[in-house]
């Protein structure tokens, strides 16, 4: 039986993805800078975040598997990470309005002395917002803490007119490529 893998994130969304599958897992989340570096593309920020993020809790948990994640909206080649503030998160969604957008992330699994990533991009096509409908949303506090300050499986799921790709790769963990890269390490799920 494998030990349980660690989950180097504190993200509810992607816990409750794993336990969708049936990973046996616990959590020890990943404290890494996660600034840009100023010639990187998105694609390879998100892998180099999925990395750093899994490296630096193999280095808490050695001889343990671990599975970090990273997700980044991109719009006209510009990351949209976080939000700073409500005022940055209402510029991101009036960003969006109306447009089409990726949302890119990369998994990294580290497990026998190996290190396995994948990547997951999908388009997203958001209708057009109202001020008063991106003001509605912000009160809620879902923007906050989310990549393009929103979450497609909470209140802005109607934003999105048209979403080509992996679902569950925007709310955070692709499921397909996870689930891929735990069977290439012998990693079964229950």
């Amino acid at each position: 039986m494998v030990e349980a893998v660690v989950l180097a994130s504190k993200s509810p969304r992607r816990a409750e993805l794993l336990q969708q599958i049936g990973l046996r897992f616990e959590v020890m989340a990943a404290d890494i800078d996660e600034t840009p570096a100023a010639s990187e593309d998105a694609q390879q920020y998100v892998r180099r975040m999925a990395t750093e993020k899994a490296m630096a809790v193999v280095a808490l948990a050695p001889n343990r598997a671990v599975l970090a994640a990273d997700t980044s909206v991109i719009v006209d080649g510009e990351i949209l990470g976080k939000p700073e503030n409500r005022r940055h998160a209402e510029t991101m969604l009036n960003l969006l309005s109306g447009r089409s957008h990726q949302v890119m992330t990369a998994v990294a699994l580290y497990a026998d002395g190996q290190l396995r990533q994948a990547l997951s991009v999908t388009e997203v096509n958001f209708a057009v917002l109202s001020s008063a409908q991106i003001s509605a949303y912000l009160a809620t506090g879902e923007a906050d803490d989310k990549a393009g300050s929103y979450g497609i499986q909470g209140a802005a799921g109607y934003f999105v007119q048209h979403l080509a790709g992996s679902y569950s790769g925007v709310v955070g963990l692709p499921l397909y490529e996870t689930a891929a890269l735990l069977s290439e390490a012998g990693i079964g799920l229950e």
